[in-house]
C-alpha cells in the first residue's frame, strides 16, 4: 500500500489535530449536531418494560463491548412501554458510550433503544462511517483522559470537541479505505492468533506427554490405576504428594503496622505469578512481619501454587522461586523431599492443569479455590530422580523454543495493532491522502 500526504496543509488551530489538508475544516461537534443522551425506563429491572417480541432492541454497554463496528444484535428487547421511556434509534445511526467502556463508538444496524450511558447525534449530516473511524482513533479525546475507562465524557464535553471535517466525498473515501485496510490487518492478526493458540496447545501436549510417558517411547507400560492419568512407564512408581513433599501456606501481616512492610523479603501473591520462575515480588516485608503473622520463609526451589484466585477458572499458575520468599494466604508452597525433583513436579502440574483443576476443586464451592487435602492426596507418577531431571531438562529446552516462537508472534501481533491504530489516526486526520487508493479500488 502506497500513501502520500495531501498537496497542501493549514493549521487547524486545534492542539491535538495540528495541520490538516487545506480544503478541510475543523469544527466543534455541536456545530454539526445536537449531542443528546439516551434514557432508561425506571426501574430498569421491571419486566413490564421488556418483551421478546418488542420492535426495538435494548442496548447495554456489554452489547457494544462485544461488537465491533456495527451493532447487529442484543440480548433483550423492549416492550412498547419500555421504548416510550427510552431513546429509540433507527438503523444507520451512530452512538457513543460514556460509561464503562468509555469512548467506544458504534453504528447500529438494527432498531434499538439506548440508555443514559450513551450519547447520540441529532440532525447529523456528516458520514457516520467516517465519524466512527474518527471516534475510534481516540485522538479527539486527548486531554479528556485515557480511552476505555478513564474518560470523563458527557454531552457538553463531546459537543465542545473540535474535529476534522473533510469534504463529503473524502469522508466516504477515508471510511472505505479504513474498512478495507483494517479488515486486512484484522484477518492477519486473527491468523497469527490462531498460530499462537496452536503453539500453546503443542506446548501443553509436549509437557503432558513427557511427565506421564517419559522420553523413551519404547519402554513397557502399565496401568496407573488412576482414570485421569492412564498408563505410565512400567518402572515408574506412584507416590502420594503428602508423603513426598512438605506443604506451607502463607498469611498477610497487618497492613496497619508500617514496620512490617517495605522490607527486603519478597512477599509473593497471585499477582506475582506471571512467570514460571519467581525472582521477586511487588510487595516486600520485614523479619518482624514474619515473626508476627502466619506467613513464613519458604526456601528456594520450592514449587509455588496459586490456590485462591479468579484465574483458577482457567489455569493454575505454577512457579519455582529462585530465592527465599514469603507467601500471602492465597498461595501454597510445596517443598519436595529427597527423591522428588522440584522442576519435574512443577512441569507435572503445568502439563496436567486441566484435569487437576477439576480434581482439586471442592464440589459446590462458590469461590475459585483449590483444596489442600485434595492436592495433598494426589498421586503422581515418579521415575527415579535422574530421569525426573532429564525430563525437566528436556522440557526446559523444548518449551523454551516454543516460548521464543510465541513471543515472536506476540510482538508481531502487537506491531500489527500499533500499525492499525496509526493508520486510522493518519487517515482521519488527513496525514495521508487515500483518495487515489479509493479510486483504484473502485476501478
Amino acid at each position: 500500500m502506497s500513501t502520500r500526504p495531501y498537496p497542501s496543509y493549514k493549521d487547524s488551530g486545534v492542539e491535538w489535530l495540528g495541520r490538516i489538508p487545506a480544503q478541510w475544516r475543523a469544527l466543534k461537534i455541536k456545530r454539526l449536531s445536537l449531542v443528546k443522551r439516551g434514557a432508561s425506563p425506571r426501574p430498569i429491572d421491571d419486566p413490564i418494560f421488556f418483551s421478546e417480541n418488542g420492535a426495538y432492541a435494548w442496548v447495554r454497554i456489554s452489547d457494544v463491548t462485544a461488537s465491533t463496528k456495527y451493532l447487529l444484535q442484543t440480548y433483550e428487547r423492549l416492550s412498547e412501554l419500555g421504548r416510550s421511556k427510552s431513546v429509540a434509534l433507527e438503523p444507520g445511526e451512530l452512538f457513543l458510550s460514556i460509561a464503562a467502556t468509555v469512548g467506544k463508538p458504534i453504528i447500529t444496524k438494527i432498531k434499538c433503544c439506548i440508555h443514559d450511558g450513551f450519547v447520540y447525534f441529532v440532525g447529523l449530516k456528516e458520514n457516520r462511517e467516517f465519524l466512527y473511524w474518527l471516534f475510534s482513533s481516540g485522538g479527539l479525546y486527548q486531554g479528556l483522559g485515557k480511552l476505555g475507562t478513564q474518560l470523563n465524557l458527557n454531552t457538553d464535553t463531546i459537543g465542545d470537541i473540535r474535529i476534522p471535517i473533510p469534504p463529503s466525498d473524502e469522508q466516504t473515501a477515508i471510511a472505505s479505505f479504513l474498512d478495507q485496510e483494517t479488515g486486512r490487518i484484522d484477518a492477519l492478526v486473527k491468523k497469527k492468533e490462531r498460530l499462537l493458540e496452536l503453539l500453546r496447545e503443542k506446548r501443553t501436549a509436549l509437557i503432558s506427554h513427557a511427565v506421564t510417558q517419559g522420553l523413551d517411547p519404547n519402554v513397557p507400560q502399565k496401568d496407573s490405576g488412576i482414570p485421569w492419568l492412564g498408563r505410565i512407564p512400567a518402572q515408574w512408581s506412584l507416590r502420594t504428594l503428602k508423603h513426598t513433599a512438605t506443604f506451607f501456606g502463607g498469611g498477610t501481616p497487618s497492613k496497619d503496622n508500617l514496620a512490617y512492610w517495605a522490607g527486603d523479603i519478597p512477599w509473593v501473591s497471585p499477582k506475582d505469578m506471571k512467570d514460571e520462575t519467581v525472582n521477586d515480588s511487588e510487595d516486600h516485608i520485614t523479619p518482624d512481619a514474619i515473626r508476627a503473622s502466619a506467613t513464613r520463609m519458604i526456601p528456594s526451589r520450592s514449587v509455588l501454587l496459586v490456590v485462591r484466585s479468579g484465574i483458577l477458572k482457567h489455569t493454575i499458575p505454577v512457579g519455582i522461586n529462585s530465592c527465599p520468599v514469603a507467601l500471602n494466604q492465597d498461595m501454597k508452597a510445596i517443598v519436595p523431599k529427597i527423591g522428588l525433583d522440584s522442576n519435574y513436579l512443577a512441569w507435572f502440574f503445568r502439563g496436567l492443569q486441566s484435569v487437576l483443576l477439576l480434581e482439586w476443586r471442592k464440589a459446590g464451592a462458590t469461590v475459585e479455590s483449590l483444596e489442600h487435602d485434595l492436592i495433598a492426596r494426589t498421586r503422581i507418577p515418579c521415575p527415579d530422580e535422574g530421569e525426573q531431571q532429564a525430563i525437566a531438562g528436556f522440557l526446559d529446552r523444548e518449551t523454551g523454543k516454543i516460548d521464543a516462537l510465541v513471543k515472536k508472534k506476540e510482538r508481531l501481533i502487537e506491531r500489527l495493532r500499533e500499525y492499525r491504530t496509526a493508520l486510522i489516526s493518519a487517515a482521519v486526520t488527513g496525514q495521508i491522502d487515500v483518495r487515489n487508493h479509493a479510486a483504484a479500488v473502485g476501478n
